[in-house]
């Protein structure tokens, strides 16, 4: 179950970036790679850490996925923005389920909770901050200030605490997934922002 779960965070995340190329006017190869990073960049720097072979390299199921979310982009973007008009949604759905998924990944290679939530914030953001290199643009987590890793935080907290009291699973994974992906819905609707340095003024 948590293969198919991971799954699901690739395909969202590999839709907003080929979204993202859409935005940017990239051909359906720039479309195609923003996607791929997009999707995979997080969990290859999750496995590369952990010294395993990255998932993306043992199915070709993590590689074909964005393939057919870019696809589907390239062909119907219009219906794909109007059914999710905003692809910050699609993006709060991947960061929602890839720090539940990287955490509990990493508590299963015997990292301490701790490192185990850092390790699942950063397969969550990786991708972003890696498409919006990418795309020529300054990463959604440095600069729109909208609590993003911090959802991402609380998720992988949450997941660490129920994997240390034996609580894993996909259940406990979907659990710090919607928790993750709601919290950053809610920073998004509620304008919830982090703090400026002190004296710092937003322009």
């Amino acid at each position: 179950m948590n293969q198919v779960l991971d799954l699901v965070g690739i395909f969202v995340f590999a839709l907003s970036g080929a979204l993202v190329g859409v935005r940017k006017r990239l051909d359906v190869v720039g479309m195609a790679v923003l996607a791929e990073m997009t999707a995979l960049g997080g969990g290859i720097l999750r496995d590369l850490i952990l010294n395993v072979r990255p998932a993306a390299f043992s199915s070709t199921g993590y590689v074909l996925v964005p393939v057919a979310a870019t696809v589907i982009v390239f062909f119907w973007h219009p219906h794909v923005q109007r059914v999710m008009p905003a692809v910050d949604v699609l993006d709060a759905a991947g960061l929602g389920l890839f720090c539940a998924v990287g955490t509990e990944k990493a508590m299963n290679f015997g990292l301490s909770p701790l490192h185990g939530a850092l390790l699942g914030v950063t397969t969550a953001v990786g991708g972003g901050i890696l498409r919006d290199v990418l795309a020529g643009q300054i990463p959604n987590l440095l600069y729109d200030r909208q609590l993003y890793a911090v959802p991402a935080m609380l998720g992988s907290a949450v997941m660490a605490a129920l994997y240390t009291v034996d609580l894993h699973g996909w259940p406990a994974t979907l659990a710090a997934a919607v928790l993750a992906f709601g919290l950053r819905i809610a920073a998004m609707r509620l304008r919830l922002r982090a703090p400026l340095a002190r004296g710092v003024t937003s322009e």
